[in-house]
């Protein structure tokens, strides 16, 4: 199908850099290779040291390679512009100078990609997985946010030439289906493109499946995940936040929850795409002594469908 699985450092919990709880980044990359991945994502900025050669060293040694980098960060902000940039530009800098992954034939854009995910408001994190109850930003809030995308996608692409996604993220200002349809219409296809994630998309209200034909012609990159179905029905009738949600265990391991991955591949074989495929599930770190296990089984059960 040219599609390459690889995975990302929230598998073992790694969300928050200043969570005193996380593993080595070192850990995650021998664990993620000894699971039989190609490749993995950074994660949040400043959980793995921007140090290209040391980093790049550790990568080739493992045969492993970084097929995105992130912003996970407060997009809604005017205020927040120039850290947004910082970040954009450090990372993909970063990801320049890192061995490059292998661009197969049928990639619109060649990785690694950076995506950007709208995170850090209370009002929205308590609200995750609920449209009718989460407060939208309104016209001008909302178009200060789409200048941040933009700006931070603009910078990726002209003084890096790194495809920005933008990944739809339970809890931010980008979850449910009219704002994934609102931030479409919004940004340009050649300034961004998306990358949408099979249990954000569940956990919205929304069909993962149809999700990703309807955004056929802006799907750059894509994130695997899964939902246990009695864990989130326990969630979703508490007030709760996203993460604590996922420390209860909401995410398992692909093949053992509600998501149709025999129709995810149908899905994708449909619109043709080629590119890469992370496996996430996010988790407590103080539960990733379960994390090995967990990302070998889903790529054990992707690889016996046909992934």
């Amino acid at each position: 199908m040219g599609i390459t699985v690889t995975t990302a450092p929230c598998c073992w919990g790694v969300d928050d850099v200043r969570n005193p709880h996380l593993p080595p980044w070192k850990r995650v990359f021998d664990e993620a290779a000894a699971a039989g991945y190609g490749g993995l994502e950074l994660g949040p900025y400043g959980y793995v040291p921007l140090d290209a050669e040391r980093v790049g060293r550790a990568l080739r040694e493992r045969g492993l390679t970084i097929v995105a980098g992130t912003i996970f960060d407060d997009l809604a902000s005017p205020a927040n512009r120039e850290t947004l940039l910082r970040q954009a530009d450090e990372i993909c800098a970063f990801l320049r100078r890192l061995p490059p992954p292998v661009t197969a034939a049928g990639h619109r854009f060649p990785a690694p990609y950076l995506t950007v995910m709208d995170w850090g408001h209370d009002e929205r994190d308590f609200a995750a997985g609920h449209s009718d109850r989460a407060p939208r930003l309104d016209g001008a809030a909302w178009d200060d946010m789409v200048a941040n995308v933009r700006a931070v996608a603009r910078l990726a692409r002209d003084r890096h030439g790194v495809r920005a996604v933008i990944h739809p993220h339970a809890g931010g200002y980008i979850e449910f289906a009219d704002e994934v349809a609102r931030i479409a219409a919004d940004v340009p296809p050649d300034e961004a493109g998306f990358c949408i994630d099979t249990g954000h998309s569940f956990y919205a209200g929304m069909d993962p499946v149809e999700t990703l034909e309807r955004y056929a012609d802006r799907l750059d990159y894509v994130h695997f995940k899964d939902i246990d179905g009695q864990v989130f029905a326990a969630v979703t009738g508490e007030r709760i936040r996203f993460f604590d949600a996922c420390a209860r265990g909401v995410m398992c391991p692909i093949g053992r929850g509600v998501i149709d991955y025999p129709a995810v591949r149908a899905a994708l074989h449909r619109i043709g795409y080629a590119g890469f495929a992370t496996v996430e599930q996010e988790r407590d770190p103080r539960s990733a002594g379960g994390s090995l296990a967990d990302v070998a089984a889903s790529r054990a059960y992707l690889r016996g469908i046909g992934f």
